[in-house]
């Protein structure tokens, strides 16, 4: 065989694979397409020939999963028609939490070099401010008045792992100044000031503009913290807690208590209530929560699951906090819920 025909069959092996790659690369394109420009498979507002615009009055606000023209946005539905058309957004989330005033948004930002950023809205959808977080955001919340706001992250660098991966979160003034990162507050477990080199701090919710609460992850072991932005403290109030949400009684505290199951991890909601230290665990929810769970009131948590079958898509269920009743389905194709109450 001559180098010119060498030349040739190498050249046309190459227009073939070349042509595969473009084929394939176009089917996917349309496909992908086709998935995710269609119209919202749940009602919207503008379905419902509501008037349109920012939200306003007691809802629920939450990121949109249904794999359409809307996934990944902001959304938001009546406090009392959960279940009814919800109002989206233009602004895409990875996490979401929200006041009356104010929107917390984690965002990845996919590109040549992907970044990851907190950006802070008005009611009007202004942007505020947009911070560069350190890694793949997991949670983020806004007190009760909206001045402050935490963001948790997972980060890589660490010369250690904490119960199997490590975090950075960060409180800041909301438009303004961050507190900088809390592991480096000085932590007391079990009244004994200590400094492990291995130490994680995430899932922080507010109690005030200086009070807070959070899990540290130290030694294989997890602890509910009291933290003060003013005294840079962290101080243990419980062990065996992970991502606390405080109810709006300030009584109790939610949270997912871990167990193994089949050589896994597995989370179930529980509820601590922190004058007696009395634990109810709710059972009654069989899936797997792992999840930074919202109040909806004072005897109801809210909590993201994923649908079976349906990769990206989530559903927002309902949880008795006394452990009455069991859970029920109150947003479907939703994803990290914030109960606003003007």
């Amino acid at each position: 065989m001559s180098r010119r025909t060498r030349v040739s069959l190498f050249l046309a092996v190459v227009l073939v694979v070349v042509g595969g790659v473009t084929a394939y690369a176009v089917g996917s394109a349309a496909d992908y397409r086709r998935t995710y420009e269609r119209p919202p498979s749940v009602p919207t507002v503008s379905d419902a020939e509501e008037p349109a615009g920012p939200a306003s009055g007691p809802r629920i606000v939450f990121r949109h999963t249904g794999i359409d023209d809307s996934y990944g946005r902001v959304a938001s539905v009546r406090l009392d028609d959960p279940s009814g058309p919800r109002t989206v957004s233009d602004v895409s989330c990875d996490r979401v939490d929200a006041t009356d005033e104010v929107t917390a948004c984690l965002r990845t930002e996919r590109g040549v070099v992907t970044t990851y950023s907190l950006t802070e809205y008005d009611a009007a959808w202004h942007e505020l401010q947009r911070v560069p977080l350190p890694g793949i955001p997991s949670r983020t919340r806004l007190s009760a008045d909206g001045a402050m706001v935490s963001a948790t992250t997972f980060v890589s660098g660490h010369d250690y792992l904490q119960v199997g991966f490590s975090t950075a979160t960060e409180i800041r003034d909301v438009d303004g100044r961050g507190h900088g990162d809390l592991e480096r507050f000085a932590l007391v477990l079990d009244g004994e000031r200590v400094t492990p080199r291995d130490r994680n701090v995430w899932g922080v919710t507010f109690a005030d503009d200086d009070t807070f609460y959070a899990t540290v992850g130290t030694g294989g072991r997890t602890y509910l913290v009291e933290g003060s932005l003013d005294a840079r403290t962290l101080t243990s109030v419980a062990d065996h807690v992970e991502c606390p949400s405080l109810s709006p009684d300030g009584t109790r505290i939610a949270y997912k208590e871990a167990s193994t199951r089949d050589g896994a991890t597995w989370w179930t909601p529980a509820v601590l209530d922190l004058a007696t230290g009395e634990r109810t665990v709710l059972d009654s929810e069989q899936a797997s929560v792992d999840d930074q769970v919202e109040w909806l009131d004072d005897d109801t948590l809210l909590y993201g699951l994923p649908r079976e079958g349906e990769a990206g898509s989530t559903d927002v269920w309902a949880l008795d906090a006394r452990g009455s009743a069991g859970p029920r389905l109150l947003i479907p194709l939703a994803w990290s819920p914030a109960v606003v109450r003007p």
